[in-house]
């Protein structure tokens, strides 16, 4: 899903009304090379480094299901890559047009660019762009639907719906504290256990379990993302959950979720759910170590590396999650 919100989803700036700022690209677009309307342009939106949070969900969920019932369908899992890709730059799309015009993205932002705030795309290819993807996505689950049948049918139809409402409409989830739950749901719990449903036709507890470190982990990205920007969303208005619970909290939170998710293997492990290769994710530690401290005591514009490094170490422990999943159970 940031959700992802990770570059995933976006930072604001102070509060700046759409009619006193320039269609055009501002200062930030004199800083980038970047034509406007170019493909380089739309890569940017895509923003491609959030893209982890689709694939790490799907990597699990089919080994989860392979795991257990010793087949994979690898049409059905390339489908249900590709329609979490499109939902993922689905969501980004309308996470950078609706920033922009709530007010939110500005030439204060401390993040990466935003294309529509700086001009590189207007408002209406954002918005066809989203419509677009969607679409795709929509198309490829109707396939997906014909697979697993109408749960499938609900969780896509919610996924956009919630893409789309993380920023838009008149309550966005993310102007109001509920990105982090957002995140964990649809990038955690839904994402995992939604494509293991579609490679088993069944839900268990391995499932389950196995969904809680993705989740977690994803939804770290986002905590990062809105710890940096806690001044500028505070001044625009938008009242994220580390807008609302602080600045040292929000340090507990990341602490506390990786903290979490890293006990789950063992769990998993000790609950007959793996075999003897559960110790594969814990390869990637003193990676999450070393990021921990940085979030405790970085802030600013100096999160960008953090943020970028929680992405990576995100499918990276959902990869060697998944290879241990495929190992021996006994």
């Amino acid at each position: 899903m940031r959700s992802l919100k990770s570059e995933s989803l976006t930072s604001p700036g102070s509060p700046v009304s759409r009619e006193s700022m320039p269609a055009t690209a501002p200062a930030k677009a004199a800083f980038t090379p970047l034509r406007p309307g170019s493909w380089r342009a739309w890569l940017l939106a895509a923003r491609v480094p959030t893209l982890s949070a689709a694939v790490a969900p799907v990597l699990v969920g089919t080994a989860a299901a392979a795991s257990e019932s010793g087949t994979l369908d690898g049409l059905v899992f390339a489908a249900t890559l590709a329609a979490s890709l499109l939902i993922q730059i689905g969501t980004n799309f309308a996470n950078d047009l609706y920033d922009f015009r709530k007010g939110a993205d500005t030439q204060q932002r401390l993040g990466p660019v935003r294309v529509t705030q700086t001009g590189l795309l207007s408002e209406a290819e954002v918005a066809r762009g989203t419509l677009a993807v969607f679409g795709l996505a929509v198309l490829l689950g109707a396939y997906l639907a014909s697979v697993g049948g109408w749960p499938v049918v609900v969780i896509g139809l919610a996924s956009v719906a919630s893409g789309v409402l993380y920023t838009a409409g008149p309550w966005p989830l993310g102007y109001h504290g509920l990105g982090d739950l957002f995140v964990f749901v649809f990038f955690g719990l839904v994402a995992v256990c939604g494509t293991y449903y579609l490679q088993a036709g069944t839900l268990t507890r391995l499932a389950v379990l196995a969904s809680v470190p993705v989740g977690l982990t994803v939804t770290n990205i986002l905590v990062v993302n809105n710890l940096r920007d806690i001044e500028t969303d505070r001044a625009s208005g938008k009242r994220t959950l580390a807008v609302r619970i602080g600045e040292r909290a929000t340090r507990l939170q990341y602490a506390f979720f990786a903290a979490v998710a890293y006990a789950m293997p063992l769990v998993m492990w000790m609950a007959g759910e793996t075999g003897p290769l559960f110790w594969l994710p814990y390869l990637t530690l003193p990676v999450a170590w070393r990021l921990a401290r940085r979030v405790m005591s970085e802030r600013g514009p100096s999160l960008n590396a953090a943020l970028k490094a929680t992405s990576r170490l995100h499918l990276l422990l959902a990869a060697l999650l998944s290879l241990a999943l495929l190992g021996p159970r006994g």
